[in-house]
């Protein structure tokens, strides 16, 4: 009797490790699993879309205007760019506008004698307060224009172009087998409609609506409170071509 209960007592017991080791596999299988699900997730994706890779963000960087003085003033063309540019500085711009006027040596430089129409066409253009003025080293032989910058909002690519991380050709590997866009694939694209863009501001939000035209209401309100159609009609009358100019 004895000895049939040791029998039952050893195969209990083995039978209890057996289920124990079956749960402390089970257990790890789960952890490994876990594991491998969070190396999927937290893996490193390479962005295949250009507009992933290269993003268009908004930023504080320095907006330049290069101005060329003509004798000792501006001309006509360069003082309505002035004047655009000190627009610009209103919409966007913080801090002060700063202009830097060429130093060249033995050389009395027009560019100092432009200064007073520089102010002039800043404030002409609604830049109020105090302008930095200072002066960098200019070369000799070439015309130096005087620079005109301000920090503010811009459109930039957050990324470099011109980087080539991998070999195009791919001739010592299998890279350029996978049939993938290229690293500076759409960089240039996207550095082009950056500089393209008016009011960055744009990119992150849209503007507020504007007021509707009211005599176009009221006109086809009209139409429609007479039992006429309230639509616009275009009337378009094409000219022949021989007869410009009259007959012969």
């Amino acid at each position: 009797m004895q000895s049939l209960t040791s029998s039952i007592a050893s195969r209990a017991s083995s039978s209890h490790r057996a289920a124990s080791r079956l749960l402390l596999a089970v257990a790890a299988a789960l952890s490994l699993g876990g594991c491998m699900t969070d190396r999927v997730v937290t893996g490193s994706i390479v962005a295949e879309d250009y507009r992933e890779r290269h993003p268009i963000v908004v930023a504080n960087r320095p907006t330049t205007l290069d101005v060329y003085a003509t004798g000792n003033g501006l001309d006509r063309p360069t003082r309505a760019r002035l004047v655009e540019f000190a627009g610009q500085y209103r919409n966007t711009g913080t801090g002060r506008i700063e202009v830097l006027l060429p130093v060249r040596a033995g050389i009395d430089d027009p560019a100092k004698a432009a200064l007073p129409a520089v102010r002039s066409a800043l404030a002409e253009g609604g830049v109020t307060g105090f302008i930095s003025v200072g002066s960098y080293p200019a070369d000799a032989t070439t015309a130096a224009p005087i620079r005109v910058s301000f920090i503010g909002l811009k459109a930039a690519v957050a990324s470099k172009c011109g980087e080539w991380p991998d070999d195009l050709a791919s001739a010592g590997s299998i890279e350029g087998w996978n049939n993938r866009p290229y690293w500076n694939m759409g960089c240039a694209t996207q550095t082009a409609f950056a500089a393209q863009v008016a009011d960055p501001r744009d990119l992150v939000e849209p503007r507020a609506m504007t007021n509707g035209d009211v005599e176009m209401r009221i006109r086809a309100i009209g139409k429609v409170r007479g039992g006429a159609d309230p639509g616009t009609t275009w009337t378009v009358k094409n000219t022949s071509i021989g007869s410009v100019g009259g007959a012969n």
